[in-house]
C-alpha cells in the first residue's frame, strides 16, 4: 500500500481525557505512539508541547 501522508494523528475525545495516536513513516518504517492526556489546562499544554515536538521531527 502506498503511503499518502507520512505523518498523521487522531484524537479520541472523552469527557475527562483525550487519547492521541501519532503515526509517522520514516525511512520506510512506521512508528506509532499513543498517549493519554487530561482535559485540564496544564495537560492540554503538555499535549501541545508534545505535538510541536513531534511536528519538528524530534
Amino acid at each position: 500500500m502506498q503511503v499518502m501522508y507520512p505523518r498523521c494523528a487522531g484524537i479520541d475525545v472523552h469527557l475527562r481525557f483525550l487519547v492521541v495516536c501519532l503515526s509517522v513513516v520514516e525511512a520506510g518504517r512506521r512508528r506509532k505512539e499513543i498517549r493519554r492526556f487530561g482535559t485540564e489546562t496544564a495537560e492540554l499544554l503538555a499535549l501541545r508541547a508534545w505535538w510541536l515536538c513531534c511536528k519538528k521531527g524530534s
